[in-house]
């Protein structure tokens, strides 16, 4: 008599199985996908934020070494060429350690990016390793900078909609109403 053939093993997994699988993967999915991209969201708004800092500590360091200075011009010339007058009136200049900033009542001015004279905010907020950066130096970082008279608009490149990720910087209108900083607008970041 031969023995009774059993049926050979099979390997795999069921229908069922694999309906539990990716149901599960797509509840996951579900779950995950608006956390990781409200995270690019939240950099952008982190640098945005930093920006701002950066901007608001420059204003200030320029316009404290000014009145500290008393508006006497440096004796010695600056690390790059250049005196620094510290002048609290309508132009001046100060010295810092990367170079000349462009003074306007002893805050720092709007300018051209870049200046052709001396750099102002975009310079003294160190937002990129060169001193008086061009455009494209400021977009390798990942911002942009617009000059519209006295105002700096500062933007964040690769939002949804720059024009809603950015703050500005309006230099100082006359001795008594000093550089204004606006609160950061997040709304297209």
């Amino acid at each position: 008599m031969q023995p009774a053939c059993k049926p050979a093993a099979q390997s795999g997994f069921t229908l069922i199985e694999l309906v539990i699988v990716i149901t599960i993967i797509g509840v996951l999915a579900a779950v995950a996908l608006p956390r990781f991209i409200a995270l690019q969201r939240d950099a952008r708004v982190a640098k945005l934020n930093a920006a701002r800092g950066s901007v608001g500590a420059a204003a200030a360091l320029v316009h404290a070494a000014i009145l500290t200075r008393n508006g006497n011009s440096d004796p010695t010339v600056c690390a790059v060429g250049g005196t620094a007058d510290n002048s609290p009136g309508v132009a001046g200049t100060v010295c810092t350690e990367n170079g000349l900033i462009a003074t306007v009542f002893s805050y720092p001015a709007s300018t051209a990016i870049p200046a052709a004279g001396n750099p102002g905010i975009v310079s003294a907020a160190g937002l990129t390793t060169v001193f008086n950066p061009t455009l494209q130096n400021l977009q390798n970082e990942g911002y942009a900078a617009v000059l519209s008279g006295a105002v700096t608009t500062f933007q964040i490149q690769g939002a949804p909609d720059m024009a809603h990720c950015q703050f500005t910087y309006t230099q100082a209108l006359s001795a008594i109403v000093p550089a204004q900083i606006s609160v950061v607008d997040t709304t297209g970041c």
